[in-house]
Parts: C-alpha cells; sequence; structure tokens
C-alpha cells in the first residue's frame, strides 16, 4: 500500500496521524550560519565557491546580464510563452484589485486620521530551481511587487549548467525584474540579506524553497537585517473528500503535491472507507505514469488518508493541521468552506484542482506552510506594502481631546508628554 490508511482514530491518534515529518534543525542552523558568515566577509567570492559545492557548478560571474534576459524567449515555444502571459493577466488583474483607498476618519472633531501604503523600496525573489525550475513564481511575486511600486526587484535562482532555466529567465524580464543572480540555497538568502560586491542587500525577501532555504530566511530576519515573507517550506495538501467526489481528482490532486519533493506531504480526510480505498486505488494507478514517481513515492511516505466518523469531525482536524492548500472535494462545498479557520488557500469543488492556483487563476501560490497557515496569510498586494498612518489635528481637535491625553500622561508619569500638550492648551486660552 502507497499511502497509510488510518480507520477512526481517536484524540491521541488524530495527532499522531496529522503530524509532520520531523526535521533535525540544530544541523539545518549550524550550516546556514556558516554560510551566512562566509557570505559576510568574502561575498562573491563565497557565493561562487558554495554554488561549486553545493550546486557542482562553476561559475565566474553571478550576475545574468540583461541580454541573456531578453534573449530567453527565443528557447521557449509560443505556446508557453503564450500560457505564460495569460496566467500573468490573470495574475494582474486579481493583485491589481487588492489596491486600497485612504479613508480619512475624524475621531472627534477635529482629529482627522487614515493611513496611505507606500512600496518597500527593495524586494528579493528567491526562485527554486534544479529538477522543477518554478518559472510560475516569479510571476506569483515579481508581479504584485510591480504593482506595488518596489523600486527594485532583485531575482536569486540556482544555477542550470552555466546559466538559468530560460523560463525563468522569459518570466522574469515579463514581469519586470530588474536584476537576476544565478546563486541559490543558503548562500542567496545571505547575499540578499546582507549584500555582496555584486548583489544588494534587499529590505524584505518572498519566495518557498527547501528546508534549508527556510531556516536561512528565517535566520535572516532574526538578524534583523531584513524581513521575510514568511517561514514556507515542503509543499502540503490536505482533501476532505466525500463520496460526491470522483476518486481520479482526488488522486491527481495528492500526487501533484507529492511530486513536489520527498519532504512534502499530502493527507486526505473523509467519512467513507470505501473511498479511500478508491483513491489509493487511483493513486496506484496514476503514480505509475508520473516522470516524477521516484520523488512521489518518497513523500508518499509521510501520506496518510484518514476515515472519521463525519465530514464536520474532518474540518476540525483540517484546522488542527492548517494545510497550505486545502481541496474541498465534497458536497455543500460553499457551507463547508465558512467554517475553514486555517489554510493558506482553498480550493472548492471538484473542478478546481490546486494545480489552477499554482499557475494561472489568479491567486498567488506563495502560501504559509508547516501550520503557520494558523497565524500568516498567503502573499498579496499587502506584502510588498507598508502602511502609514497619517493625523491632522486643528485647534478643535486639541481641545477636544487634549485634556485626556494630559490626565493620561500624568497617570503614567510622563510629564513632557503632557507639558507637550498642556503648551498648546495655554497658548489656545491664551488667544
Amino acid at each position: 500500500m502507497i499511502m497509510e490508511k488510518i480507520l477512526y482514530p481517536d484524540s491521541r491518534r488524530k495527532r499522531e496521524a496529522i503530524r509532520r515529518p520531523d526535521k533535525p534543525e540544530t544541523e539545518l542552523e549550524d550550516t546556514v550560519r556558516k554560510v551566512f558568515a562566509a557570505v559576510r566577509q568574502d561575498g562573491d567570492k563565497a557565493l561562487i565557491k558554495y554554488t561549486l559545492e553545493f550546486d557542482k557548478v562553476s561559475l565566474d560571474s553571478v550576475e545574468i546580464d540583461r541580454k541573456a534576459m531578453l534573449e530567453s524567449e527565443n528557447c521557449l515555444s509560443k505556446e508557453l510563452k503564450d500560457a505564460i502571459a495569460h496566467a500573468a493577466a490573470n495574475i494582474r488583474k486579481f493583485h491589481e484589485n487588492q489596491r486600497e483607498k485612504p479613508v480619512i476618519v475624524e475621531t472627534v472633531k477635529g482629529v482627522a486620521c487614515w493611513r496611505e501604503s507606500r512600496p518597500i523600496e527593495r524586494v528579493g525573489i528567491y526562485v527554486p530551481g534544479g529538477s522543477a525550475p518554478l518559472f510560475s513564481t516569479v510571476l506569483m511575486l515579481a508581479i504584485p511587487a510591480k504593482i506595488a511600486g518596489c523600486r527594485e526587484i532583485v531575482l536569486c535562482t540556482p544555477p542550470e549548467g552555466r546559466g538559468i532555466n530560460p523560463a525563468i529567465l522569459f518570466a522574469a524580464a515579463c514581469t519586470g525584474v530588474d536584476r537576476v543572480f544565478s546563486v541559490g540555497g543558503i548562500q542567496a538568502i545571505g547575499a540578499m540579506a546582507y549584500g555582496t560586491e555584486t548583489v544588494p542587500a534587499v529590505n524584505k525577501i518572498f519566495g518557498p524553497g527547501n528546508r534549508y532555504v527556510t531556516m536561512a530566511k528565517q535566520i535572516a530576519q532574526t538578524s534583523g537585517n531584513v524581513a521575510i515573507d514568511m517561514p514556507a517550506g515542503p509543499s502540503e495538501a490536505l482533501v476532505i473528500a466525500d463520496e460526491t467526489c470522483n476518486p481520479a481528482f482526488v488522486a491527481a490532486d495528492l500526487l501533484s503535491q507529492a511530486e513536489h519533493g520527498a519532504d512534502s506531504q499530502v493527507i486526505m480526510l473523509s467519512d467513507n472507507e470505501q473511498l479511500a480505498d478508491r483513491v489509493i486505488a487511483e493513486i496506484n494507478v496514476q503514480l505509475e505514469k508520473l516522470p516524477r514517481k521516484d520523488i512521489a513515492i518518497l513523500s508518499l511516505e509521510n501520506a496518510r488518508i484518514i476515515v472519521l466518523n463525519s465530514i464536520d469531525e474532518c474540518i476540525d482536524l483540517s484546522n488542527e493541521y492548517a494545510p497550505e492548500h486545502l481541496i474541498l472535494a465534497c458536497k455543500n462545498a460553499g457551507q463547508t468552506a465558512g467554517r475553514i479557520l486555517n489554510a493558506g488557500s482553498v480550493f472548492m469543488g471538484n473542478y478546481s484542482c490546486e494545480s489552477l492556483g499554482d499557475y494561472a487563476s489568479g491567486t498567488n501560490h506563495t502560501l504559509p506552510t508547516n501550520g503557520y497557515a494558523k497565524s500568516y496569510s498567503g502573499v498579496s498586494l499587502d506584502s510588498f506594502i507598508k502602511k502609514i498612518t497619517f493625523q491632522e489635528v486643528s485647534a478643535e481637535g486639541i481641545a477636544n481631546i487634549g485634556p485626556d491625553v494630559e490626565i493620561m500622561a500624568a497617570a503614567e508619569k510622563l510629564d513632557a508628554h503632557k507639558n507637550a500638550v498642556s503648551l498648546r492648551l495655554r497658548e489656545l486660552r491664551n488667544s
């Protein structure tokens, strides 16, 4: 049996069933700190060294010139370029509608308060490469960054041979990425966090990656140099399915996440044991046809099909797991969605496969994993902006709220705070 089937578990067994794969963090952290120290000290030299050590690629320089970006389209089929253009249009449309207009609120007469958005000046995008070069991530991150008005967009991605996958370069050129660097992994995160002779330090780093990249982003953030989008790690999906689903669709959705990597996790929850068996049978059939079968098999070692007493119980367990992707392959999906508290992105109904959100529906595919959907949102236009509050107070306004501030400041023993108000109130009374 490819996937473990768990029937009607008790509370303790439920917790065990949705536990994510264990990861030895100490060794990870030591490696990240070692690479970061080298990047801070040796700059580009360290990037070239670790690219050779980790990626087995020897580089003369790390930056890709603009000419190579523009010429990348010659390496792609018209069909792929058209598909990228269509996806980009949908992503742009969805994110442009996230703009907010300032709303001025008069809290009391004479006191006006509002908030305005300002772009993060320089952002860094990390795009995983290797066996699955995720050019779709370029679209998902560069498009909202341009809409937000970020002054400079920097992209780092692992080399493919001595260059970069042309689809990644094409997506970067189409979306307005300013500079592209052929460097990946921990060293790429270190370069964007601290800067080198060639790679500029950025204000915020975006993008998914393996556990080394995830750890690197978290450590970079704690150093105080840079912010990150979220601690996103290996991909994951959870499907809630009942007798109205198509078992072949569910199996395909589970495998679409399993092929991401050996450390990905997929889970199916259902109230129907016969359905669980049918999905497992479909997985066995479809798995044989996958080019990335070996990777998917490793991922399925962490997979579970859990049969519970009701769909309500499935919803509760899903909220506890807080999946990156949640597929509702059940009747009354709209009603069920109203009870979802924790998920990165929700796909409702038998035709809303997760792959659509990964590429072209318009929503963003950079989402919280590892349970962080309980406290983080996926990337949106807001991820690339800061909100600054403004206030304008008239003479009437300070007369209205000033006495309250004097009393509160005095109670906190902050006499200078009180005095800043009292001086103004006295001048008003005298005039």
